[in-house]
């Protein structure tokens, strides 16, 4: 089975950690680069993050810099989740790895452009370094296979009652990707709200007993205690993984295609995922939406991907 190119857009976070470590060691994915945007955390300590996964996972690609700020409204990041340094619970070595020496827009735009075959773009943060790139070279659209994102929500949000963080945080840029043409495929909170850390889980992946386990098991402890401290939750939905995973194995989730709208009106809804899961408006279909996750096979795949570490 050929590898499927991708780029890594992201904020580490947590979520986006276990996405990056799922990417990393894959037989079925070849991880061009990652690039890295102000989200969770501001920029200089995402892109530290990534550095520091990158180095303690031994993942040897192009980590990039890209925008520090939305394309509009001003950053607004998320500590109550990820803590002071967005990646809290966890102590890495110290760094010696440094970052690419290209801005991240760039590294988009030169690497789609140079690549023989086609390559997916997965954003787990906001939008902003893809619209950017989108905008700088639109000729990058036409090897660009898919665009697949974990943001939004056909149901509620996270951070207002319309809107999920990941397009809250630019949703301007989220409006520029969903309408520039490209396929996009949604993975949003309805879905991924479904795939809870539980205990059980943490001690599932803890037997494996490598240095993703321990990685693993250390940040979703305290992504469990920020999670249960903020909404009460028992445990923390493992978002960001999920269009990764979808990637290793489609059937783990069911999709819907359909017409969706990001609102960038300002008002009450700023940010919202408007789907048209019903089709009441009868618009031209723009979006695949996921609407259903098989669990256990999200978990089994999540596993698959820390054993990739023996």
């Amino acid at each position: 089975m050929n590898k499927r190119n991708i780029i890594l857009d992201c904020d580490p976070g947590h979520d986006d950690a276990i996405a990056i470590m799922l990417a990393g060691k894959s037989d079925l994915i070849n991880l061009l680069g990652i690039t890295v945007v102000g989200g969770n955390q501001t920029l200089e300590k995402t892109g530290r993050n990534t550095l520091n996964l990158c180095q303690y996972l031994d993942i040897d690609v192009p980590v990039c810099l890209g925008s520090a700020n939305p394309l509009v409204k001003i950053l607004e990041v998320c500590p109550q989740i990820h803590g002071e340094s967005g990646l809290d619970g966890f102590d890495f070595p110290d760094l010696t790895i440094d970052y690419h020496n290209q801005n991240g827009i760039n590294f988009i735009v030169e690497t789609i452009l140079e690549s023989k075959e086609k390559v997916t773009v997965v954003t787990t943060g906001p939008m902003t370094n893809l619209a950017l790139a989108i905008r700088l070279e639109p000729k990058i659209m036409d090897n660009i296979d898919e665009v697949l994102l974990m943001g939004g929500s056909y149901t509620n949000g996270n951070v207002t009652p319309a809107a999920e963080f990941n397009i809250y945080s630019d949703p301007e840029a989220a409006f520029i990707v969903f309408n520039s043409g490209l396929p996009v495929k949604m993975f949003g909170l309805d879905v991924t709200r479904k795939v809870m850390v539980y205990q059980s889980v943490i001690e599932r992946m803890e037997k494996l007993n490598n240095k993703a386990s321990l990685l693993f098991s250390k940040l979703m402890k305290v992504f469990n205690e920020n999670q249960y401290r903020t909404f009460g939750l028992e445990a923390g939905p493992l978002h960001d993984p999920l269009p990764i995973a979808y990637l290793m194995d489609k059937s783990v989730v069911e999709l819907s295609w359909v017409h969706c709208d990001i609102d960038i009106s300002r008002g009450d809804s700023y940010g919202r995922t408007n789907c048209d899961i019903f089709d009441y408006m009868k618009l031209p279909k723009n979006t695949f939406v996921a609407t259903k996750v098989d669990v256990n096979k999200y978990w089994d795949i999540i596993e698959q991907g820390i054993k990739n570490y023996n």
